[in-house]
């Protein structure tokens, strides 16, 4: 065996171990575009004892900066951490009218609303940032599904059409979900007790959660279809070739 023979053998396996694994790549924009901020305003907020408003702010700048990153670097919106900044400065608008309970309770069913219509609105220009939140969980880490998801997305499959109408299902399903528990607690917070509401815009909440999970399966399923058909023709197309 030749030493070229060798080092193509051995060089195989440490390009696999170095290609980034494709659930690692979905999630990595969720934690840092959601989790993060979300994870910073508590810890502020509760942990360090700072104001709603300082927490809301700090953790606004970082949302900001992954936006002007992704402007800058990548020439794109980040569509994640421009809805969470978004959702973070209305929390600071609405942080100057929050004077009793009931505004409290109705502000924070505000900011649900806001991601609700963000994501309605995502899915009717044709950009749900839904997508890229499923994506890790069709995909499963394995890179032949992550690479027909991404064919799939970008409108290189036959089934492309077909996936798109299902992402805006689901997106139309988890912002009518968030919708409908922003107004429940809207509602709720200016006609029933507040002690009421301490523990009910929880369970609203929950309940938003559960139900876009159960009733996403609609489109997820479908999708998920696609893309195990499309990975089935990419694996048969060099054969028929």
């Amino acid at each position: 065996m030749s030493s070229q023979t060798v080092s193509a053998a051995t060089a195989a396996p440490a390009q696999a171990a170095e290609a980034p694994n494709p659930l690692v790549s979905g999630l990595r924009p969720i934690v840092l575009d959601v989790v993060a901020p979300l994870a910073g305003y508590y810890l502020l907020h509760s942990a360090c004892g700072l104001s709603e408003f300082a927490a809301l702010a700090w953790s606004s700048a970082f949302s900001a900066g992954r936006t002007v990153l992704g402007l800058l670097g990548e020439r794109k919106v980040n569509l994640w951490a421009s809805l969470m900044l978004v959702v973070n400065l209305a929390g600071l608008a609405l942080t100057f009218v929050t004077g009793d309970a009931r505004m409290m309770i109705a502000k924070d069913g505000l900011l649900s609303g806001t991601v609700a219509l963000a994501i309605l609105v995502s899915a009717l220009v044709g950009r749900p940032v839904m997508t890229p939140m499923l994506m890790p969980f069709v995909t499963k880490g394995n890179r032949d599904r992550a690479a027909a998801w991404q064919r799939l997305v970008e409108g290189r499959a036959a089934a492309s059409r077909a996936f798109h109408r299902h992402e805006r299902v689901f997106a139309g399903i988890w912002g009518t979900a968030l919708l409908a528990e922003c107004a429940a607690r809207v509602v709720g917070a200016f006609t029933l007790p507040v002690s009421t509401m301490a523990w009910l815009s929880t369970v609203f909440l929950i309940g938003a959660i559960v139900g876009g999970s159960l009733l996403g399966q609609i489109a997820v399923e479908p999708i998920e279809k696609l893309v195990e058909a499309e990975v089935e023709a990419e694996v048969e197309a060099p054969v028929a070739a």
